[in-house]
């Protein structure tokens, strides 16, 4: 049967991922994964209970340490590392699971589009930009947690993608913002009614910091991106 040309055997689904995509969203599950059996008393008895909180409060991004740091100038990497380890813990595994679902879906195309090595670029990049504005815009006692800052550069250099598209084919160009914009909307919308948080800030500089990486990545993009926006 399988010798017959019209034989279709389903591709598997994970293969047609860029393995860094995988690689992140393996790495971010794992974690989460060992978080809830601890939380469930499956592994590390009762001590396991709190891993969750005593890996928000080892690896977390606190503003309160961050400008105790720049208040002093000193930078103990035990605290510098966590500009980036944030990223790595989560709330809940439906915290996570968003976050992966994210990476999946949009780090495919940048993947396929910019290749492996740009996956992880984008992916530290996005997380250091949204930390950092975080720490810089915001006053807050909220630690800043989950990778939601690295899965908005995803959507940031997938807009970039769109955004090149729809100039070569000479079509309205600011329609590749749709998704970004409908999600800003969202999040405006959930501080409204009291449900958001000062984390919009993390993920717009996330944003911010994949459409610029997406377009270093491309000769000549940025330069594109400049004159169009002089001609505006």
């Amino acid at each position: 049967m399988s010798d017959d040309p019209e034989y279709y055997r389903p591709e598997a689904p994970f293969n047609a991922l860029p393995p860094m995509v995988i690689a992140i969203a393996l790495v971010l599950g794992g974690i989460e994964v060992v978080l809830q059996l601890g939380q469930l008393g499956v592994i590390g008895g009762q001590q396991a209970v709190g891993w969750r909180i005593a890996a928000i409060e080892d690896f977390g991004f606190f503003d309160s340490i961050f400008e105790a740091m720049r208040a002093q100038g000193s930078w103990p990497f035990e605290h510098v590392m966590r500009f980036f380890t944030y990223a790595f813990v989560h709330y809940s595994i439906l915290h996570a699971l968003m976050v992966i679902v994210f990476i999946l879906a949009l780090g495919k195309m940048v993947g396929e589009t910019f290749g492996n090595f740009a996956v992880l670029l984008i992916f530290v990049v996005a997380t250091l930009a949204g930390s950092l504005a975080y720490g810089l815009v915001l006053t807050t006692n909220v630690q800043l947690i989950g990778a939601y800052p690295a899965a908005y550069g995803f959507i940031g250099a997938y807009t970039f993608i769109l955004w090149l598209g729809l100039g070569r084919m000479q079509q309205n160009q600011l329609r590749a913002f749709t998704l970004i914009g409908l999600l800003m909307a969202l999040q405006l919308l959930y501080g409204l009614l009291g449900w958001g948080s000062g984390d919009w800030v993390s993920r717009l500089a996330g944003f911010v910091a994949g459409f610029g990486t997406a377009a270093l990545l491309v000769p000549g993009a940025f330069g594109r991106i400049l004159m169009r926006l002089r001609q505006r």
